[in-house]
């Protein structure tokens, strides 16, 4: 039951003063961090910005409460960006919060039955690709606020939006461009005098003073919402009929999917950090419960957030302590400092959100997959584009599945089958490697020598080969020494043979047969068939019981 049990409780014993301290100052520089980027995400998915804080508040602190990583921060990412807005567009935001909710219980339920090791099954060009797509499509929704294009109605289609956007380049308005360029460069440039302090906060400040201080005609966080609310909202669950949860399952699943795939990469990355080892099923299970408690409290999809995590880690976080910090610090950050937030300007924003999709386009990663096999550059291909032009969860199905079918067609290549003869009377350590060329079978062993595992990809090469003999020997010899594993297609071509091998009166028996396959063939009925005498150690010992029987 250790797997289920969140770290903080582990953690907590011989817990020091001094990693308190260590602690306390990494979760305020990472609540630092992630105010400005809460909020642009909370824009960016089309909700108002204070959801961005709830969802780091709460869902932040159920992620590190209940978490299986030691130093994991939980909030919204860009990963769900463009997700949220479809949903926000096709079912509003109550749609949201009930496929936030429902997701949350896919993933408590994904997590008790021990899926948190799935991760690894997921090839590394499809998870490259999708988030690649995903960070080519946060920075397609940020041009319009970048640049201060005066025109309404931009569309949500990647090649519309841009035809949108090159329609109305004479609207740019070139104070809002300033402070867009300005944000940028900040960001971009601040690394290199302080990494204590990010380079967000800074690109908020000057960029804000700059806008008040000179009165400039920009668009801030204040004139498109309004007032924004400094307190956490009531719990509040939405009604949802049957017929809405029916319509809302495969939202709420894409949610489920997603939230898995980022958090368990994000631990994965943090213990490659911090030389630990998570519990994946156990984040799975939080993962969940932050997802509920965030839409309870309005906010919007909650994962683990790598770069937040990572900057955790360089500053000193080693334990879920931190994680809880960043949470309290920010709910602070809102109660007194919120109503200043108002006065933030949007092209700011989105000169983060510009960044973030940067950062997550991970294009040296990219393009360094193109050294891989074509089969792989097909699949990061494929899922890339269809992540921008479509839909992320289709890009996930078709990528994994086109990623099934190129991995079982490699399964098969490594597979091979080799037919050997053998006369009766050759000395037990022949070499068997006699050509077929004798018409007169019936003194000889054929040998039939599988190499690799034996499934379906592969079983149409065996049944290709009992097609084509014409003639059999006395005897028949299945040598499944390099066979690690079998499927049921493999099995019902055996049966092909044995049928064939029945009317013949041909003795079959396996050697060297390994575990999973024997209680495959064990199973599908083929030993009982023959007898337990029909598996040997080795080909002279199958011959010896033959010549007996």
């Amino acid at each position: 039951m250790q797997s289920y049990l969140p770290q903080l409780f582990t953690v907590l014993k011989g817990y020091s003063k001094k990693q308190f301290f260590n602690d306390l100052s990494a979760g305020i520089i990472v609540a630092i961090i992630a105010l400005p980027l809460s909020i642009a995400l909370a824009i960016a998915s089309g909700v108002s910005p204070e959801k961005g804080l709830y969802t780091a508040i709460i869902g932040g602190f159920i992620v590190s409460f209940l978490g299986g990583s030691k130093v994991q921060i939980g909030g919204p990412t860009g990963a769900f960006v463009i997700i949220v807005l479809g949903i926000i567009n096709q079912y509003g935001l109550e749609g949201l919060i009930t496929a936030t909710i429902m997701a949350g219980f896919f993933l408590i339920i994904m997590g008790v039955f021990q899926f948190g090791s799935m991760i690894k099954y997921i090839p590394y060009p499809i998870t490259t690709g999708f988030t690649s797509g995903i960070a080519v499509t946060i920075f397609s929704t940020q041009v319009k606020d970048f640049l201060g294009i005066q025109a309404n109605g931009a569309p949500s289609e990647f090649i519309e939006q841009w035809s949108f956007y090159f329609n109305h380049l004479n609207t740019i308005h070139l104070h809002t461009l300033f402070i867009g360029i300005l944000s940028l460069l900040i960001l971009i440039f601040w690394p290199k005098i302080s990494k204590k302090i990010p380079g967000s906060l800074i690109a908020v400040i000057v960029s804000t003073l700059i806008v008040s201080f000179f009165n400039l005609d920009v668009e801030t966080i204040g004139s498109r919402f309004g007032e924004i609310p400094s307190t956490l909202p009531k719990p509040t669950l939405p009604f949802a009929t049957f017929d809405t949860i029916k319509e809302l399952l495969h939202p709420s699943i894409t949610i489920a999917l997603l939230a898995a795939i980022e958090s368990l990469l994000s631990a994965v990355v943090a213990d490659g950090l911090i030389n630990g080892k998570h519990r994946p099923n156990m984040e799975l299970i939080a993962q969940g419960a932050a997802n509920i408690g965030s839409a309870i409290f309005g906010g919007i999809p909650v994962t683990g957030a790598i770069a937040r995590t990572a900057a955790n880690i360089k500053n000193g976080g080693k334990t879920p302590i931190s994680g809880i910090v960043h949470s309290i610090v920010l709910f602070l950050i809102m109660t007194f400092f919120m109503p200043y937030a108002k006065l933030i300007p949007m092209s700011c924003l989105a000169a983060i959100l510009i960044m973030v999709a940067y950062n997550m386009s991970e294009w040296r990663s990219f393009v360094s997959l193109f050294k891989a096999p074509k089969s792989d550059i097909a699949v990061l291909l494929i899922t890339f584009i269809l992540t921008i032009f479509f839909d992320l969860v289709v890009a996930i199905e078709i990528g994994i599945v086109l990623a099934s079918i190129l991995f079982m067609k490699r399964m098969s290549d490594v597979t091979s089958i080799e037919t050997t003869i053998r006369e009766l009377n050759d000395q037990p350590d022949g070499d068997m490697d006699e050509e077929m060329h004798s018409d007169n079978m019936s003194d000889k062993v054929m040998v039939y020598d599988i190499n690799g595992p034996f499934f379906f990809g592969a079983a149409d090469t065996f049944i290709n080969i009992v097609r084509s003999m014409q003639k059999l020997p006395k005897i028949l010899v299945i040598r499944m020494k390099k066979v690690p594993a079998m499927d049921a297609t493999a099995c019902h071509a055996l049966q092909g043979l044995l049928k064939k091998c029945r009317k013949n009166k041909t003795k079959v028996f396996f050697t060297h047969v390994r575990p999973q396959p024997l209680r495959t063939l064990q199973n599908y009925g083929i030993i009982e068939e023959l007898g337990e005498d029909a598996i040997c150690s080795s080909t002279d010992e199958a011959i010896k019981k033959a010549n007996i029987a």
